[in-house]
């Protein structure tokens, strides 16, 4: 029954921080954006203290229940480790090995320095609720959207338009390849070893890990009714039960009832510990051996000291664009080709409204690609920047970032994008218009143009004559910093190719107009 109840919860939890990055119409957010609030990385980046004591305290009564449950990384892996199973016929295929602590508290202590001194790269590469984001994101989100085009066709044929079509394109070829690896990595794992990546690698594993030691409810043994047949031991995924000694490692169970489903004469239970019991007293029935529980006051004062300093060290650090084989001709009334714009390269990266600058979003950013997934006018991708690498960056060749929409603000689950309004975001400004001379078809071509000006939403783009002292002189752009918020709208409507005539440098420090 414990597992039922488990893998139902874990299915709806992963089903729902997976509909978060498949949907583009901004409409699931509504119902399921707490289950990205609710991961541990995030939350901690958020400095959401209600959030982190609330999973410390399920560790502390439960054991990692926010593994088995709450990680979308970690079902996955049970998926992947089912398959497998499945797929080879050896359902009782684990044994026992011994903990790799060096390795698993190696990668931890590097996490939180990592963590504490701002080098959020390796924030974003251990994070496992940033890791499965990635994967999501570049695999199963252009899937999704390829099948909503597919429906989108057949509904026009018959005069529907519940469907419509959306954009389908490689947004980040770095971040491409790294949920590639990731993916390889940890399917690979799970595929041979179980929850060898939760137990070896992921620093939030290491963490609950440690604190299940101490959890109230934990896998027993009942050592009346084992008759050490190892069917328990050949079901542990996590490879955490010696049956030979009678002991359990903690740190490493994920809660998952597999133990307590295989065995046939109720010798596995899922109990309360008895926390009095007295050096070289032999364990009762549904308790684990002495070994493996803490005997003494001070060895709990101890571990209860280690553990609080180990929660507040953590706290503290609080289809991707299709390459076109053949061109493709956009006309201007059939006559004339229309060449695609092309990335500017920027001096200042732009971030979204309501991360109020380059570096808020970097100390705050798990790169999810969330916001990525989310954008409705495909004008966010991930940098390719080492120092930024994966967090979200705005670029226009493919839209502007329009005045009602505010949706990246509403989904980030780590406030690095802080909820804004739309009233908010108009008077934000992100970035500054540039003009470039060389490049503006009133100077190249000597025609006039007014797209910057017709298009600018706060008025920061006036016309003035090019040649003052003719009356029939052409006009050009003058930007006023006072009004200019940084939209894009102007680079992006600009006729200029491959280079728009005008573009928006960003702001490292976002500010009010």
């Amino acid at each position: 029954m414990l597992k039922i109840v488990r893998r139902i919860l874990a299915t709806v939890f992963f089903a729902g921080v997976t509909l978060l990055f498949l949907d583009f119409t901004g409409t699931l957010h509504r119902g399921f954006g707490w289950m990205a609030k609710l991961q541990f990385i995030p939350a901690v980046l958020a400095v959401n203290v209600a959030v982190v004591l609330l999973l410390v305290a399920l560790t502390l009564l439960f054991g990692r229940i926010y593994c088995s449950v709450i990680c979308p990384l970690g079902v996955f892996q049970d998926g992947v480790s089912n398959l497998s199973a499945r797929r080879k016929g050896k359902k009782n295929r684990f044994r026992y090995s011994p903990a790799m602590s060096w390795l698993r508290y190696g990668v931890l202590a590097l996490f939180v320095v990592m963590l504490v001194a701002g080098v959020n790269v390796a924030v974003s590469l251990l994070d496992p609720y940033g890791v499965y984001g990635r994967m999501a994101s570049n695999f199963l989100s252009p899937v999704y959207r390829l099948a909503n085009n597919l429906l989108a066709w057949f509904s026009e044929r018959v005069d529907s338009y519940v469907f419509y079509s959306t954009d389908v394109w490689i947004k980040g070829w770095i971040t491409f390849g790294m949920a590639v690896v990731m993916f390889g990595v940890v399917g690979f794992l799970a595929w041979r070893n179980g929850r060898a990546y939760c137990n070896t690698v992921c620093p939030v594993g290491t963490m609950l890990g440690f604190l299940s030691r101490f959890s109230l409810f934990r896998m027993a043994f009942d050592t009346e009714k084992c008759t050490r047949c190892n069917a328990c031991e050949r079901r542990c995924k996590s490879s955490c039960i010696d049956v030979k000694t009678m002991t359990i490692d903690h740190s490493r169970c994920v809660t998952c009832f597999n133990c307590i489903e295989r065995c046939k004469f109720g010798a596995m239970n899922y109990a309360p510990v008895k926390w009095g019991r007295k050096r070289g007293e032999k364990p009762s029935s549904g308790q684990t051996p002495v070994s493996a529980t803490v005997n003494t006051d001070s060895q709990n004062t101890m571990s209860r000291r280690n553990a609080l300093s180990a929660i507040t060290f953590l706290a503290a650090g609080t289809v991707l664009k299709a390459q076109e084989q053949a061109v493709e001709v956009r006309g201007d009334g059939g006559l004339a080709e229309i060449m695609d714009k092309k990335n500017i390269a920027r001096q200042t990266p732009i971030v979204p409204p309501g991360s109020m600058g380059a570096r808020h979003m970097k100390q705050h950013c798990t790169a999810c690609q969330l916001c990525v997934s989310a954008c409705p006018n495909n004008i966010l991708r991930p940098s390719n920047k080492l120092a930024t690498l994966m967090q979200p960056e705005m670029s226009y060749e493919r839209g502007y970032c329009r005045p009602e929409c505010v949706e990246c603000s509403h989904v980030c689950p780590t406030g690095a994008i802080k909820p804004i309004s739309a009233a908010d975001k108009s008077a934000i400004a992100i970035g500054l218009a540039v003009w470039v001379s060389d490049r503006c078809v009133v100077n190249t071509d000597g025609v006039q143009c007014h797209n910057c000006q017709r298009h600018c939403p706060t008025g920061a783009i006036t016309l003035v004559d090019r040649d003052p002292g003719y009356s029939d002189s052409l006009k050009v752009p003058v930007v006023d910093k006072e009004l200019c918020i940084g939209c894009g709208a102007c680079e992006n409507l600009c006729p200029a190719r491959p280079y728009s005539a005008i573009y928006v440098e960003g702001n490292v420090r976002h500010h009010q107009i």
